[in-house]
């Protein structure tokens, strides 16, 4: 009796995160796809990328000498998050042209472009800040900076994966 009133519990459960998933992709079709933050308001995500930037500011616990190299690395960090942002937008008006499979590539082409000079950017803004930071520092900007990074992208600054041993 007691097992199946638990898979009973559990067919509940899953029916109505099906219907949940359903109500969700009406009111945002990508949401079932692609998680809670496609749920957000671009208000919301601008917010979290603020506090994002804030937490790994804040984590770093700068120097006074180093807090002088930390506003082009900010203003970078922000500059990228921007894109981001209307990058998504575009995705999405591409997602409309089904017609022209040369126009969306081409689009994709540009936005990867776009992302690839945003990130030498950041990565030119950091360089100075990075060079003054000690082993500790480093270690957190690593684990700070993980959540600001899209669909686990490179890992830390250092760039290479721990679990391989560096290689």
């Amino acid at each position: 009796m007691g097992k199946r009133l638990i898979a009973g519990l559990a067919a509940a459960g899953l029916g109505g995160l099906v219907l949940a998933g359903a109500a969700v992709s009406k009111d945002d079709p990508f949401g079932a796809r692609h998680g809670r933050w496609s749920a957000l308001s671009p208000e919301d995500r601008a917010a979290f990328a603020d506090a994002r930037i804030a937490a790994l500011h804040a984590g770093l616990k700068l120097n006074a000498d180093q807090e002088k190299l930390w506003p082009p690395v900010e203003t970078a960090m922000r500059d990228m998050s921007r894109l981001r942002r209307e990058q998504r937008e575009a995705m999405r008006e591409r997602g409309r042209m089904v017609d022209d499979a040369p126009g969306v590539m081409r689009a994709m082409a540009d936005a990867m472009t776009a992302r690839g000079d945003a990130l030498r950017k950041l990565a030119d803004a950091s360089t100075p800040l990075y060079a003054t930071l000690d082993p500790d520092q480093k270690r957190r900007a690593a684990i700070l900076a993980r959540p600001m990074r899209p669909h686990g992208g490179f890992h830390g600054w250092r760039g290479r994966h721990e679990e391989d041993g560096g290689r």
